[in-house]
């Protein structure tokens, strides 16, 4: 005779057996079957549905999450791809001038000074030649002191283009020699008024 705190479900059914509770899925057969809403999406072909997933979604769902709503992104990442770059700053010191260096570099670039000068003076004296400014000026001497003989004066003795790229070439000597023992004295000053006061202070900025 069946106890007081027993259902009538603990009861044996038809053939001696008892059937399963309600509302449990079996143990070993198939799932229970899917239904959808009218007009709501069927998920593709290969998307598991059913069941509550590791992420604690409703049963129906697609992948497994409750509600059927998408995961989005967190704010942090929308917020650095979005914001402005962060801009570092660095304070330098310039303590010491290397002397060998500075003469080097002093030494090119008067070089390359140089020889602009040189080529400079040689395409303008041409570029006047060419223009007739140079016979110009001497008939306009011959005219002002009325001397027409082969003992008068002139100016292309004196301007000539050999004259001229001589001249240039011993200034462009002389600055190259200057401009390098210039240089590299003013390092030598700058190492020693540097080790008074610390040296130039520089501030340098980057962008991320």
């Amino acid at each position: 005779m069946p106890q007081a705190g027993q259902g009538a479900a603990a009861q044996p059914g038809y053939g001696g057996q008892t059937p399963p509770a309600p509302g449990n899925a079996p143990a070993g057969g198939f799932s229970q079957p899917t239904t959808y809403a009218k007009g709501q999406p069927t998920p593709a072909r290969g998307t598991l549905t059913g069941g509550p997933g590791p992420q604690g979604g409703a049963p129906g769902a697609p992948g497994g999450q409750g509600g059927g709503q998408a995961r989005r992104p967190g704010g942090p990442a929308q917020s650095a791809a979005g914001g402005t770059g962060r801009v570092r700053r660095a304070r330098l010191r310039i303590i010491k001038a290397d002397p060998w260096s500075v003469m080097k570099v002093s030494f090119l670039l008067s070089l390359a000074v140089g020889v602009i000068v040189i080529v400079a003076s040689a395409v303008l004296w041409m570029t006047l030649d060419g223009l007739g400014v140079f016979d110009s000026l001497t008939s306009t001497l011959k005219d002002v002191t009325g001397t027409d003989s082969s003992g008068a004066f002139n100016l292309m003795d004196y301007i000539g283009f050999g004259k001229v790229m001589m001249f240039t070439t011993l200034i462009a000597v002389v600055d190259v020699v200057l401009m390098t023992a210039l240089s590299t004295l003013a390092a030598f000053i700058y190492n020693t008024a540097a080790g008074f006061t610390g040296g130039i202070e520089l501030t340098l900025a980057e962008e991320d």
